[in-house]
């Protein structure tokens, strides 16, 4: 099924359903609890760049006329509209197994050039590679993790089997290294969420469902760390035969809460009055991997699983709820609170403040026990990655996946120590308890935007880090450090940063520092909110900014920006990729997680390509230096109905993982009315895969040559 991309591509269709982007309602509504469908949470009065009531007429004229069309028209060549260069900035540090000296890889030239031909749009219910690679399912829902897990039993699913099995919707995945040579690793990954329609056969509603049920999806959720080997010298990996490190986190999973919100009246319940504690991580999305061999995972649409027997009164507490869009009402989507009393927000009001996190994994180390970083403040985390300051403290950068919310980064206060020893590990261990929180304001550079195109010729501009907690103090009036932490969208809020287009994945590239960020969409901004750094009126295609910390520092509060891809189908003239030929270009919408291979090439996953022409979700690379720069190419096409998760490339540049999460989830899906037999040509089962350049024994061949 490779192919080029053709000179006369399709151009995508309208989406059928706004509210929903290009996502199925079914995936809207086990993913998130149809967020799109309801008011956004944040009602702040926060400015939109230029958005001043005097200008809001003529703006909304300019912009249904195409002002960005405007600005892109004729832009199809390599040199024009060329972003700004990107300032050298310090390279994050390189994940090593505890005890072992530098990984033995030989990392290729930064501007590597692909080699590939991309795959073209097509809707084939399998997982589609270009021509010289293969692929291989390396675990899928259900197949056993932790010693004594039976195999998988689609028809005989029980609560306990579940707890040592592979868990469903993987979204985010890491490999961390187990050798120097990189042949044995683990396998880190993170299971988001669960759709009992695609689980149990006859289901239709949690009011009905058994508590057995719902408990199995309860344990469905959560994290998985297994152990992987390479097959013989190729780039294809396997589950190993020992499973020594292998671990299942899940709903009933102990966490600690670390940082300055740990013990707050805020966190304490019925079961936990000492608010140390808490069972459990919900909803876990995207992630990072640190320096010091962790890994980090966001809590994110963990609102869905709350609900209430009895109308929640109190203002206040209803002021909160609303903010991260938990019901306030009696009703639930889920109905764990059958199954468990502290999903019932009317006995446990302090229950979901203590989800929303991200949380920190050591999956070197099985019987350690998860913690969830309250320093780093509680929305909904897509994820949170690493660099490291040039007066090496850690710094954090994290989306907050919602329409009109936010783009955050924590700085550490203490210092990253190099070194594997186990002194150095239990150190960095420390570094995200403690440190800065910022939320970020986007300026434009051309003040008459969007009245006229941008004055230099590019969406770019400079930014500012507004500071909500700095050395332990809080800067927003009116709340404690406490407040700030456990209700940070409230604290933004009041300090007036940008209001983006769901802000997902937020990367620091290693080779370069440039930091990315995935803007999935926002089909509800109206033609009066658009900015320079969310261009598009009903933007149902995102796009991806890149940044630079003023002085190449990740802890500098300043930054300068760029977009460098305005998704959608290349033949629009709203559309832009870099400055590149984009009838050479394959297109993409909806870009949702971003990582890097050791030349520092951006690879992008999707979620929802839009339109009823059933384009399949993806994963694509492209070039930020060198000749190739902006040359986006698809290297892989996901099943039907699903979505393309993760991605992560082998430290040696040498092996692609993804995760294809939710195969066959279309509108109408059940267990006899299948979408998709992916993987095994029965019932639809999530899994993460493996891809691999196809060579002669004993060479090992950069992924994407």
């Amino acid at each position: 099924m490779s192919e080029t991309h053709s000179a006369g591509r399709r151009r995508l269709l309208p989406v059928l359903n706004g509210s929903h982007g290009g996502r199925s309602a079914m995936t809207c509504t086990y993913r998130c609890a149809d967020a799109c469908s309801h008011p956004a949470p944040n009602t702040s009065d926060n400015e939109y760049f230029g958005d001043m009531a005097e200008k809001a007429m003529s703006r909304r004229g300019l912009l249904r006329t195409g002002a960005l069309a405007a600005f892109v028209v004729g832009t199809g060549s390599a040199t024009a509209l060329a972003t700004a260069p990107a300032a050298a900035a310090r390279p994050v540090a390189a994940v090593r197994p505890p005890g072992d000296n530098d990984l033995r890889i030989d990392p290729p030239e930064l501007g590597r050039p692909i080699g590939f031909l991309p795959v073209g749009d097509n809707t084939v219910d399998a997982v589609v590679v270009p021509n010289g690679y293969d692929w291989s399912v390396v675990m899928a829902w259900g197949d056993p993790v932790e010693e004594g897990a039976p195999d998988f039993d689609f028809d005989n699913q029980t609560v306990e089997a579940q707890l040592k099995q592979f868990g469903y919707n993987a979204d985010f995945v890491a490999v961390l290294p187990l050798d120097r040579n990189l042949d044995r690793a683990l396998l880190c990954v993170n299971h988001e969420y669960t759709n009992e329609n695609l689980m149990f056969h006859g289901w239709s509603s949690p009011a009905e469902a058994s508590v057995e049920q719902l408990r199995i999806a309860m344990a469905a959720h959560g994290f998985a760390v297994v152990e992987i080997e390479r097959v013989g010298d190729t780039g294809e990996w396997k589950p190993a035969k020992r499973r020594k490190n292998n671990r299942r986190i899940h709903t009933g999973t102990d966490f600690v809460v670390v940082g300055p919100a740990a013990g707050s009246d805020l966190l304490k319940t019925s079961a936990d009055p000492s608010g140390t504690k808490v069972l459990g991580t919900l909803n876990n999305c995207a992630g990072g991997v640190t320096p010091w061999g962790t890994v980090l995972s966001g809590e994110e649409n963990f609102h869905q699983y709350f609900g209430a027997t009895a109308a929640v009164t109190d203002p206040l507490t209803r002021e909160r709820y609303a903010r991260y869009g938990i019901r306030t009402t009696i009703g639930t989507s889920r109905g764990w609170e059958r199954a468990e009393q502290r999903f019932d927000v009317a006995a446990e009001p302090n229950e979901p403040n203590r989800h929303g996190w991200i949380v920190e994994i050591d999956p070197y180390d099985p019987t350690s026990t998860p913690r969830k970083l309250t320093a780093l403040g509680r929305f909904k985390h897509e994820g949170a990655t690493i660099a490291i300051a040039d007066d090496g403290r850690a710094v954090a950068y994290m989306g907050d996946d919602e329409r009109y919310d936010y783009v955050y980064k924590f700085v550490s206060s203490n210092t990253y120590r190099q070194g594997t020893d186990k002194r150095s590990r239990q150190h960095n261990l420390t570094l995200l308890d403690e440190g800065d929180l910022y939320v970020a304001r986007f300026t434009g550079n051309s003040p008459e935007f969007p009245d006229s195109p941008p004055d230099d010729g590019l969406f770019d501009g400079t930014g500012e880090w507004l500071p909500l907690i700095v050395n332990g103090e809080s800067k927003v009036d009116g709340m404690s450090v406490e407040e700030v932490l456990v209700f940070t969208r409230l604290a933004a809020d009041k300090v007036g940063p940008t209001k983006m287009d769901r802000p997902e994945d937020v990367e620091p590239n290693p080779v370069t520092g440039t930091v990315y960020i995935a803007l999935t969409n926002n089909t509800r901004r109206t033609p009066g909110e658009v900015d320079e750094a969310n261009p598009r009126p009903e933007n149902k295609f995102g796009h991806v900014i890149a940044l630079d910390e003023d002085g190449s520092d990740a802890a500098a509060t300043t930054f300068t920006w760029s977009i460098v891809i305005v998704c959608g189908n290349p033949d629009d003239p709203e559309t832009y990729y870099d400055g590149f030929d984009k009838s050479q270009v394959s297109q993409i919408s909806c870009p949702d997680n971003v990582a890097f291979d050791p030349s520092g090439r951006l690879w992008i996953s999707t979620d929802g390509m839009p339109g009823p022409s059933g384009v399949n979700d993806g994963m694509y690379v492209m070039p930020v230096e060198g000749e190739d720069k902006g040359h986006l190419r698809r290297f892989l096409s996901v099943p039907t109905g699903a979505e393309c998760c993760g991605p992560a490339i082998t430290p040696d540049g040498r092996t692609a993982l993804m995760a294809v999460q939710h195969p066959g989830e279309v509108d109408g899906a059940t267990t006899e009315n299948r979408f998709s037999t992916f993987p095994y040509g029965d019932q639809p089962r999530p899994a993460v895969v493996t891809v691999w350049r196809k060579t002669p024994d004993g060479v090992r061949p950069y992924i994407g040559d």
